[in-house]
């Protein structure tokens, strides 16, 4: 986890996760939330310094060498015009969309990170990280399913053996059918200092006190949770049913807000 250089002249860094571009829920018609996430980069693109998606932007990301997912080409040109005016993009692989190649780097131009990173922005010390795993201790069948879908064998067997259609079919139906029927919604109830996000968060600042924020996704709940007087860790929610994302600003203040 290597540390950024500081940046003093930022105007805001935007933060945003779990958009799951692709998933249809509850009836909903997916391009429209692509068109609402596509709206909000329109609208925070003149003051922002640095935009970061930490995780699960997309519900099902399986890119082949010769084959990238359909679709999406909204979001996916967007994202190029801030890269190419210079405004550093930061992608976090999440649950969902870990299974990238190089065309968010070659193609558009986004700093891809398969691990939780270090930023210093506004004065403040960040650790950036989807969430996925963290602070998860003692559950072996969540730790062996994660190993199997983050190994690079099982990736390479996949686009070996099978066709794009058959995984992306696949895919799509891994992702979405445990959230189909859910009454509570897709957020998750945020259980405060029981959260294992919270429990790592603690671990982490106790050795690395210096981090005035652990920002992640993942759990669904948009949270700041106060660690102590310095340090907190905030949670950016989800945009399926409740879009909200996170703006530092020049202070070094970190909010969330509705969108």
């Amino acid at each position: 986890m290597a540390a950024k250089a500081p940046d003093t002249t930022a105007m805001a860094y935007y933060f945003a996760s779990d958009i799951h571009l692709g998933l249809s829920y509850n009836g909903a018609d997916p391009r429209e939330r692509e068109e609402r996430f596509v709206a909000w980069l329109d609208a925070i693109r003149d003051d922002c310094e640095g935009l970061f998606l930490v995780g699960d932007i997309f519900d099902f990301w399986f890119e082949y060498r010769r084959v990238i997912p359909k679709g999406f080409v909204r979001t996916l040109g967007k994202l190029a015009e801030f890269c190419d005016s210079g405004i550093p993009v930061h992608f976090f692989v999440g649950n969902h969309d870990l299974w990238v190649g190089d065309y968010f780097a070659r193609e558009i131009g986004m700093t891809v990170h398969l691990e939780p990173t270090v930023f210093d922005l506004c004065g403040r010390r960040l650790l950036i990280a989807h969430g996925d795993g963290l602070g998860k201790i003692g559950d072996w069948k969540y730790a062996l399913l994660r190993r199997i879908f983050h190994s690079r064998f099982l990736r390479r067997f996949f686009s070996a053996v099978l066709h794009p259609n058959v995984m992306m079919r696949f895919g799509h139906w891994w992702s979405s059918h445990n959230r189909h029927g859910r009454k509570e919604g897709v957020a998750h109830r945020f259980r405060g200092e029981e959260e294992p996000i919270v429990r790592f968060a603690r671990t982490y600042i106790a050795d690395h006190p210096e981090t005035a924020y652990v920002v992640c996704g993942h759990i669904h709940t948009p949270v700041c949770h106060r660690l102590s007087d310095r340090s907190s860790v905030v949670v950016l929610g989800e945009w399926i049913e409740h879009p909200v994302y996170g703006r530092l600003d020049a202070t070094g203040t970190l909010e969330l807000i509705e969108y």
